[in-house]
């Protein structure tokens, strides 16, 4: 779906595709010889101040050289941060006048940079800084105001400015009126001691400070009972722990507020300590096998339990079936389908390369044979897509000799003779990363910033019904997935986005998952189509890394989670030049949709020194491309709770290797996907591969 992005250049990611590379009429100046010159040279703003700038791109000579570049802020939080205005120059390029409106405090950059091929770009850069407002008021986040003696409160405060912006990192001094009725400690955590009233006050420099009176009653607990479901689980089985908190007449206190803790012993004298974890709603799992104990704690009293954890093994061996070349060029995505005759397929992209789409005959997988190749005017066929039926396939454009990019519509009802039925390039032209197929329409991730509906349904003649397109400070978005009419888009920054495409009836629950699970209760008035879509819910998290997504309803636990890919290369590239081997970073986040209104991120599932790109799921079995890190497959089943690699949940991973590769012996699995009990995958530096699990051999005991 996509390639190279790093934090700091999440944004230039989105952006940069919106022309391909220079005429040639163009190509007399070399990158060396051009420069930009940015005026003002630096920028200093209040919140909500806005900027003019002006911005040429100058030959040796100093003359302004034509060609259209792209304007974005670099640093942390820095799209939310600035508002540019425009984001890129237009053709001809050469010239732009820039806005730049201060959204959020902080250090950042402006970047401008011209498009083309990665290694003969051109970049120039201005320090950007936005002043902190004055701090102006504090708040207490849903304080407390009762507390039984000898129980615990936490107190959590939120700072704002004069802007009444949220600030973070604001050292907050709290204190008690009568530490001998309840004292407070540096973190928050309020303990009663005894029947009375204290006022709590929360402080910080400059006179400004905040109150709440809390009242401590006499306790009513006499008693604690911790209960379990099970007295042995498994590494990575979550196990709800009850807790019933009695009076001295044995009925329940339904306000008794309840901790828990945990401590363990490692199985294994050789680990270090024992690792597990249970959050406040009483959800154990653990990483490492040994014996736990865990303590509810509530006032005075508290009870405890002991649970056994065995190791998980789950683990298989990789046989490598097949291997389909192509190492001549990077190999980008791949769609593997039963064709209309009964034969499987498979198609694989190119990037940074000579447009090709590459067809191969898998059905017998240990000898893959490349049938038909697609050539069109591209340097990058990035994504690649077969419909349904197995009738229709669409291929992207990026990187056009004539900037005429968008996408490319197939006949491939035979795959030995796939011919090329139609293009539609408009307002496609910046250049489409990704497609989705559903139903008859195709829906292409446009320029970066929006996707596109365009209807197929004479893919001769397709047309576009609608766009969709956030309307945030610097948006963009990276690639969208569609299931049962629900589009789900990765939208970096702006993280994942649910939107109706024909999916609802108006006034019915999500989909069908209440009929699955009664706690599903959202109601949604969405009623989207292709030619409407609407969104419905979202989920943002902070690294702004979101770039793919797949749906994942849990048949064991009634739960739907959103599985949010990362994408990142915080260590830099350098391997399309220098053919080195690349590292990537980055995780796949487990959001918790069942409550659309609250998704939660309950897992992730993270591989050390190594970061994810593109992912599958299929009966509980999680099948991810990590890069650097090569195939893995991961068991997802149960409720879940987590770092789930630490949990052994892992069944096996491949690591891709071949001497002969663009970069030899460097794995770079860039997707996934499961077929006919086997894993085919595309590997960036050594192309299509097929892969099956097989049972580890007994181990033999003895000398």
């Amino acid at each position: 779906m996509s390639f190279f992005a790093s934090r700091k250049l999440l944004f230039m990611t989105l952006v940069v595709v919106f022309f391909s590379m220079a005429s040639s009429a163009q190509t007399e100046e070399t990158s060396d010889s051009l420069t930009f010159k940015i005026m003002p040279d630096s920028v200093s703003l209040d919140i909500k101040e806005k900027v003019k700038l002006k911005v040429q791109l100058l030959d040796a000579e100093g003359k302004i050289f034509q060609m259209p570049f792209v304007m974005y802020m670099s640093g942390d939080n820095s799209r939310k941060a600035v508002r540019v205005t425009p984001r890129t120059t237009g053709e001809p390029g050469g010239e732009s006048s820039v806005t730049l409106e201060a959204l959020l405090p902080g250090a950042y950059e402006l970047t401008i940079r011209t498009v083309g091929r990665r290694d003969q770009r051109v970049t120039g850069k201005i320090p950007v800084n936005v002043k902190f407002p004055a701090l102006k008021r504090i708040a207490f986040v849903e304080p407390a105001t009762d507390v039984y003696a000898g129980a615990t409160s936490r107190y959590e405060t939120a700072v704002f400015d004069a802007a009444d912006l949220k600030r973070a990192g604001v050292m907050v001094k709290m204190s008690s009126s009568n530490p001998e009725v309840a004292s407070i400690d540096a973190f928050g955590y309020l303990t009663g001691h005894k029947k009375g009233k204290v006022t709590v006050t929360a402080a910080i420099d400059g006179g400004i400070s905040e109150s709440v009176q809390v009242n401590i009653r006499k306790s009513p607990i006499a008693s604690v009972k911790l209960s379990s479901p099970v007295a042995e689980a498994r590494t990575g089985d979550v196990i709800q722990f009850t807790t019933a908190v009695m009076d001295k007449k044995g009925k329940p206190v339904a306000d008794a507020p309840v901790a828990y803790s945990v401590s363990g012993k490692p199985a294994d004298q050789r680990e270090p300590h024992a690792a597990a974890d249970i959050g406040n709603d009483g959800r154990f799992v653990a990483e490492t096998p040994g014996d736990y104990t865990v303590v509810a704690h509530s006032g005075n009293y508290a009870d405890r339990k002991l649970i056994r954890i065995v190791p998980r093994n789950i683990q298989k061996d990789v046989e490598v079936v097949g291997h389909g070349g192509t190492i001549d060029e990077y190999t980008s995505d791949l769609w593997v389908w039963e064709g209309v005759d009964g034969r499987d397929y498979t198609v694989t992209g190119t990037w940074e390369a000579k447009g090709h789409a590459l067809f191969y005959d898998v059905t017998d997988p240990a000898s893959m044979k490349l049938i038909d190749t697609v050539a069109v005017d591209a340097r990058t066929v990035n994504d690649v897509k077969i419909s349904a039926d197995g009738r229709i396939g669409v291929i992207t454009r990026e990187g056009a000799s004539n900037r005429k990019n968008g996408i490319v519509v197939l006949d491939v009802s035979d795959p030995y003779d796939v011919k090329i039925l139609s293009e539609y390039t408009e307002q496609l032209t910046g250049g489409v990363h990704n497609v989705f197929i559903f139903e008859d329409h195709v829906y292409a991730v446009n320029n970066s910033v929006a996707y596109d509906a365009i209807n197929i349904s004479d893919p001769s003649n397709p047309y576009r019904v609608s766009r969709f397109e956030l309307d945030t400070p610097g948006h963009g978005v990276h690639d969208v997935w569609i299931e049962n009419g629900i589009a789900y888009s990765s939208n970096w920054q702006d993280g994942l986005r649910l939107v109706d495409v024909g999916g609802f009836t108006s006034d019915k629950l999500f989909g069908d998952l209440a009929s699955y699970n009664p706690e599903i209760k959202t109601v949604i008035k969405a009623g989207g189509s292709p030619s409407n879509p609407v969104e419905f819910a979202h989920y943002e998290y902070p690294s702004g890394w979101n770039h793919a997504a797949f749906p994942y309803y849990s048949e064991s636990t009634g739960k739907f989670y959103v599985l949010a890919g990362d994408e990142a290369f915080p260590y830099g590239i350098g391997s399309l030049v220098e053919k080195e081997p690349e590292i990537a970073a980055g995780w796949i986040h487990f959001i918790d949709f069942t409550d659309l209104e609250n998704p939660k991120e309950e897992a992730r599932y993270a591989v050390p020194e190594a970061g994810s790109h593109n992912f599958w799921v299929e009966d509980d079995v999680l099948y991810a491309a990590f890069y650097n890190g090569g195939v893995r497959v991961v068991d997802i089943s149960g409720d879940l709770k987590g770092d789930l690699y630490r949990q052994g949940r892992e069944i096996a991973w491949h690591l891709p290797m071949h001497r002969e590769g663009v970069v030899a012996n460097a794995p770079m699995v860039w997707a996934p996907q499961p077929y006919k009990d086997l894993i085919y995958f595309s590997d960036m530096n050594s192309g299509l591969w097929a892969i099956k699990l097989v049972d580890k051999p007994e181990k033999k005991t003895g000398f």
